[in-house]
């Protein structure tokens, strides 16, 4: 008999077309999941019958309650190698294997890009009075040559943006709270002497932060406050690190000029949710790493910790940080 394997949130149902699945075919079954399903109760009704999960990034939780409740769940599969929310020790002690997979730090800094430029140019607004009649230009876009952007976070991503934001000739200067000159003359930027600074003098700000105890609600109220009023700020990191309804207020209130929204608080977004509605707000559904090359590392190695898997011989296991 199969074993039976559920790929969750397959939402462009492409999961089984990006990577050869024959190599365990004879013994696995593969279910997909085209909508997300959300709430332990229907998590564990949908998953009640399944031996392997395969879920995207951090979007589904895994506590130690639904755990529990998958007697038959042996293997699960996380893309990246990095998962906040799956309990191991739950894991481990209802005999669950967890394995991760690698992930491309480009589509993200492209995402940001594609932000960040989509601001300062107002290409939907144009996009969208063009195609529906509307006026012939209406918005006076932002320069990005000679401007300042301020990241918050130097890292893999952080630095690849800011390679990207110097060869537009832009300003760059980076903070975080571990940030050294060091590392910032490594990479070619001007190191920031504060967080405050940073937001009070940038013209594009850019979140490139891990979630944290330490970075949890960052940016709030007070922060916000010290932009510009001609300021972008970018997210493509996690949303937590950005106080939501703060920023939907400097939003609202015209207090910065707009912002580029990747992530949220909730995800998928309910249909009610402010952040639809927004003014001067550019979301998109969490695109940061969603792109063919990316997709095909996620579940082309999947399959292979699946076949490791039943050869008895897990691989790229994950554990707590």
């Amino acid at each position: 008999m199969r074993l039976r394997c559920a790929v969750l949130d397959d939402f462009q149902k492409v999961a089984t077309e990006v990577a050869d699945w024959s190599v365990i075919s004879d013994d696995v079954e593969v279910v997909s999941f085209d909508r997300h399903i959300d709430g332990e109760e229907a998590l564990a009704a949908a998953l009640a019958d399944v031996d392997i999960v395969v879920t995207l990034r951090e979007r589904v939780p895994f506590p130690g309650s639904l755990i529990a409740r998958l007697p038959r769940l042996k293997l699960l599969v996380a893309s990246g190698m990095r998962n906040s929310v799956i309990d191991y020790a739950a894991a481990e002690a209802h005999g669950v294997t967890v394995c991760g997979t690698a992930s491309s730090s480009t589509p993200p800094v492209e995402l940001t890009w594609a932000l960040l430029l989509g601001l300062a140019r107002g290409i939907v607004e144009e996009s969208g009075a063009l195609r529906s009649g509307g006026p012939w230009q209406s918005t006076v876009g932002a320069d990005l040559h000679g401007r300042r952007l301020g990241l918050l976070g130097l890292g893999k991503i952080g630095s690849r943006v800011a390679q990207i934001g110097l060869a537009f000739g832009m300003e760059v200067h980076a903070w975080s709270q571990n940030l050294t000159r060091e590392r910032a003359d490594e990479v070619g930027v001007e190191l920031a002497p504060s967080q405050a600074d940073l937001l009070a003098n940038s013209d594009f700000v850019s979140v490139h932060l891990a979630l944290s105890d330490r970075t949890r609600g960052l940016l709030g109220p007070a922060e916000l406050a010290l932009l510009k009023p001609t300021a972008y700020l970018v997210n493509t990191s996690r949303a937590a690190i950005v106080d939501q309804d703060a920023l939907l207020g400097a939003l609202r209130s015209g207090r910065i000029a707009g912002a580029g929204v990747d992530v949220f608080d909730v995800e998928p977004l309910p249909a009610d949710h402010p952040m639809r509605t927004a003014p001067r707000l550019l979301p998109t559904p969490h695109l940061g790493y969603v792109s063919r090359a990316n997709y095909a590392t996620y579940y082309g190695q999947a399959v292979e910790n699946i076949r490791a898997f039943l050869d008895g011989s897990p691989v790229r296991l994950l554990a707590p940080r």
